[in-house]
């Protein structure tokens, strides 16, 4: 059987507090005090039935009986959660890495962090669990494992579409070439399909919508029938395309809208992919594996090439929380004062909250801890009473759940 922790200290620690937990039982135990409590039940049991007045019977039968029942659930109560049963070590826990993997995060195992090298002084001891603990700390990690699984981890779809939104094409040569080709070879090529009038699919009729289009690319008859209208320097004029056309002294050429797109290095296609960062086609690849490659540029660099984002859209995605598009002076004064309040004030707080957060796990840690080694202590000085054990039971779960909570907030 095998007890999974979720992070580093927490690995180690679950076992030092196990082997003191251990180490404090045996001196109770030793020492008589483990039996203390069967005393405080007996004198319990039988000042209770004697302050309940001679209304109540026999009361010597019915303080004994109490006495029983209650002998019994403590007898339970140290067998299941007080003696220690399961052995566990450090090849008992296991540092859990499901969720790292899941969404894509290289977390190394405690063995190859320094931690190990601090905990050496463990000397591969190993401790004894007692059964129903066990069970609790199998039960609240499986649970907090499930919950944080439900939290989302994939592709932020909203994200890449603030970053597809606000990518311009910063090079003003080559956004007048793109306009160049929609003039020279999208605008005939899309009136030469509307005189034509051919049947289309409902996926070619989206296609033929952007310059880019497949269709106009495969389709004989339009975009290797169409050319630039002038000389391009990027391909050298060609006697036999470029028969009949004016040859200028820079050497360029008049390059079919099939090359002018398609070609590797001076193609319009492959420049405006050079100005899409490649992160973000890498993970839009990712979330659309149902795509191919080409298929996803594509749709990239139609989203990026469109004339409603490059001239309507100017960057402003959504309105912001008050709902204003157009921002007026008073508006702006009072946004510019909010805002510099609100970087004074954070000069000391984001620090100070940095520190919490990196404290917060290290904490929950050692409180785990704490709970453990206090164990044996709060089951005598509970007298080893059922509430007790659900009391600490609680506290448990509650300490492991919390580490759903940190991962929410991430």
């Amino acid at each position: 059987m095998t007890l999974y922790t979720t992070d580093y200290l927490e690995y180690y620690l679950t076992l030092v507090a196990w082997i003191i937990n251990n180490g404090i039982w045996d001196v109770l135990v030793a020492s008589g005090i483990f039996a203390l409590p069967f005393l405080a039940i007996i004198v319990q049991e039988w000042l209770k039935a004697r302050a309940e007045g001679a209304d109540e019977g026999n009361k010597g039968v019915l303080s004994s009986m109490r006495i029983e029942n209650r002998v019994w659930v403590a007898i339970v109560v140290i067998l299941f959660a007080g003696i220690p049963f399961i052995q566990i070590d450090l090849g008992t826990i296991q540092f859990d890495r499901t969720r790292s993997t899941q969404c894509q995060a290289n977390v190394p195992v405690p063995a190859d962090t320094n931690w190990s090298a601090s905990f050496t002084t463990i000397n591969n001891q190993s401790a004894r669990v007692p059964v129903w603990w066990f069970f609790m700390h199998a039960l609240s990690k499986a649970v907090t494992g499930a919950a944080v699984a439900a939290i989302p981890c994939g592709t932020d779809l909203r994200q890449m579409r603030m970053e597809i939104d606000s990518t311009r094409i910063a090079d003003p040569v080559l956004a007048q070439e793109v306009a160049d080709f929609t003039h020279d070879c999208y605008g005939p090529a899309r009136a030469r399909l509307f005189m034509s009038r051919p049947t289309l699919s409902d996926e070619e009729m989206n296609d033929v919508t952007w310059i880019g289009s497949r269709f106009f690319l495969e389709t004989p008859g339009f975009y290797d029938t169409y050319r630039s209208r002038t000389p391009r320097e990027a391909w050298p004029y060609d006697d036999t395309r470029d028969a009949g056309l004016a040859e200028v002294s820079s050497g360029g050429g008049y390059p079919t809208c099939s090359q002018w797109w398609l070609d590797s290095s001076p193609g319009l296609r492959a420049r405006l992919l050079a100005q899409i960062e490649p992160g973000l086609l890498s993970r839009f690849a990712q979330w659309a594996n149902f795509l191919s490659q080409d298929q996803v540029n594509d749709s990239v660099i139609r989203a990026v090439a469109s004339p409603q984002n490059q001239v309507m859209n100017q960057g402003h995605v959504y309105t912001d929380y008050g709902g204003q598009i157009g921002i007026t002076l008073p508006n702006a004064v009072t946004r510019g004062a909010a805002d510099l309040g609100m970087t004074v004030g954070a000069l000391g707080f984001f620090p100070a909250m940095d520190v919490v957060r990196q404290a917060l796990p290290m904490v929950l840690s050692f409180l785990k801890m704490a709970m453990v080694i206090s164990i044996p202590l709060v089951l005598i000085f509970g007298t080893y009473d059922l509430r007790t054990v659900v009391t600490v039971t609680a506290v448990q779960f509650a300490l492991f759940f919390v580490d759903f909570w940190f991962q929410l907030a991430r």
